[in-house]
């Protein structure tokens, strides 16, 4: 008669549930820190200043053309950079988190505001960096409406250190394009996008016509020369992060200049 051996009997017993243990999928890990914030970048340093409410900056094109920030939808969480940070316009609709540090008289502590790049914060070469130059090269700064900077700071702060970091956008409704020009000339300024919220590439489609690429014009402002008119129109947006989404017939045939659209969105 044979005798058991406890020990063989407790690696059978081992050995069986690793067995039966399912492995580990892609859908059965936790991810959460890596899908939640894979679009965050790392906190950086940079300085932020602010303007007057009155300041009409927030009611004219502004270097990334969306005109009036209120009515775009934009209200006053917007931002104008400098131009270490601007890259030209295609910046234009990114959102920022913003946190003052390392001033606990002036700053806000544990406080942060979500921003839209709008604007362009030019630079002023007849100043010094720390005399009113806060915008020239190579400084990464934020120029602030100064509701929002209150949100992080005190006013009397005027000039402070602050940490920044990319973030994905959370718009309310569909991309909006709003088609410009004249006779063959067509320009569409797109607002409202959320996800990485800067677009670097858009083509445009009529009913009669393959898939067009179009030219930055400035800031989201873009444009292409093609006899589109009497067609309803499509778009193929991408952003930053290549992610590219296409909104079909969203204009009907009887599209006019000066009216606005709405197309798909982003998932944010």
């Amino acid at each position: 008669m044979s005798v058991i051996n406890p020990i063989h009997t407790l690696l059978l017993l081992l050995l069986l549930l690793l067995t039966l243990t399912p492995k580990a999928t892609v859908s059965d890990r936790s991810y959460s820190s890596a899908s939640s914030s894979s679009f965050l970048s790392e906190w950086k340093s940079a300085r932020a200043t602010f303007y007057a409410a009155s300041d009409p900056r927030d009611t004219v094109a502004g270097a990334c053309g969306y005109g009036d920030l209120v009515k775009r939808g934009f209200g006053m969480a917007t931002v104008g950079l400098s131009s270490s940070l601007f890259e030209r316009g295609q910046i234009c609709g990114g959102c920022f988190e913003l946190r003052c540090v390392n001033d606990l008289k002036w700053c806000h502590q544990g406080t942060s505001i979500i921003v839209t790049a709008t604007n362009f914060c030019p630079p002023n070469y007849g100043l010094e960096s720390a005399t009113g130059g806060h915008c020239n090269p190579p400084n990464k700064h934020f120029l602030l409406p100064i509701d929002a900077f209150e949100k992080i700071a005190f006013w009397k702060a005027s000039n402070m250190n602050v940490q920044y970091r990319r973030i994905k956008c959370i718009r309310e409704g569909g991309i909006r394009f709003v088609i410009d020009g004249s006779g063959y000339f067509i320009s569409v300024l797109i607002s409202n996008v959320a996800g990485a919220g800067d677009v670097v590439a858009v083509k445009i489609k009529g009913s009669r016509t393959g898939w067009l690429p179009m030219g930055r014009n400035w800031g989201q402002v873009w444009h292409v020369n093609a006899d589109l008119k009497n067609q309803p129109l499509s778009f193929e947006v991408t952003t930053s992060d290549g992610v590219t989404i296409t909104s079909y017939s969203v204009a009907p045939k009887t599209w006019e200049y000066g009216q606005s659209f709405e197309g798909k969105q982003f998932l944010s």
